[in-house]
């Protein structure tokens, strides 16, 4: 099985969105930035992860550039993965390094199907105002990120900009206190069915709380996003739900019943089952 899963909000989580101390018994650092703590997860999620990633492949799907993915120490030291998602499907890490072949067909895709972030940053700039943009990232010369004031946000203003931009091939995403504008052809469902390629038989688990997660849960087999988030967001105010599940609890906490889900589509798969040493091994009976 591939177990393909968001991070930010997922798996693990910044002060602003884990809703709890950080200093809460049970959590760790991940991730630092300048010294400071940026990144946080359970420390029972990680053991579990851990052990998870021996017996299914486990693929980090992130919209973080390559070198914010580079900066979580938890998936550089003590989970490695053999693939990794970054710059939301813009390019696909093998060992730890970017696959040549898939930057060459999304380089192909973009020049067949979405004008240049040039243009697309020009079509956005009329609404961009110091107003309500506090910082402005081209990320990995690919699509671009605006940090935001979402209260001063000029809602019908960026969606009359988000239909223009589609007609060019450019999707705009609102996450948090994020808009995103990001080119429709680079996105985290196709980057992970250009890994699926390689495991062909293996089914497909996947797991995010965002928008531009929304394509990659509705490709898998089996999906799960945390109660927080865009995706919760839209169940809480139309009712709409995809081809997912949502998680009883919502902040890190989440992140444990997520890797809890994982193991349980595994084991009613395949047969293996966690003991309780934190060992996988074979229930009686199966092949």
């Amino acid at each position: 099985m591939i177990y393909a899963s968001d991070l930010d909000m997922t798996l693990i989580f910044s002060r602003r969105s884990m809703t709890v101390p950080e200093h809460t018994p049970g959590i760790s650092v991940v991730e630092t930035v300048g010294g400071k703590s940026a990144s946080f997860m359970s420390d029972a999620e990680m053991a579990s992860l851990k052990k998870l990633s021996e017996q299914l492949v486990f693929v980090p799907v992130t919209t973080r550039t390559m070198e914010q993915y580079g900066r979580i120490e938890v998936f550089q030291q003590h989970i490695v993965p053999s693939y990794a998602v970054t710059s939301n499907g813009g390019n696909v890490l093998i060992g730890g390094e970017p696959d040549a072949h898939w930057s060459r067909l999304v380089r192909e895709r973009l020049r067949g199907s979405a004008c240049s972030p040039e243009e697309a940053r020009r079509l956005f700039a009329p609404v961009v105002s110091p107003d309500w943009v506090l910082d402005e990232r081209l990320c990995d010369e690919l699509f671009y990120v605006y940090l935001m004031d979402r209260e001063r946000m000029p809602l019908e203003a960026v969606r009359e900009r988000a239909d223009a931009l589609a007609a060019l091939g450019w999707e705009l995403s609102v996450q948090g206190r994020k808009v995103y504008i990001v080119p429709s052809v680079v996105n985290k469902r196709d980057a992970v069915a250009y890994i699926r390629q390689r495991h062909p038989e293996a089914e497909l688990i996947a797991s995010g709380d965002s928008l531009l997660d929304r394509g990659l849960l509705e490709s898998a087999d089996y999906a799960v996003a945390p109660a927080h988030g865009e995706l919760y967001r839209i169940y809480r105010e139309t009712g709409q739900i995809g081809r997912w599940t949502f998680t009883e609890r919502s902040g890190l906490f989440a992140g444990e019943e997520i890797v809890d889900f994982v193991w349980s589509r595994l084991e009613e798969q395949t047969g293996r089952k966690r003991l309780t040493d934190g060992r996988t091994g074979t229930r009686q009976g199966s092949n």
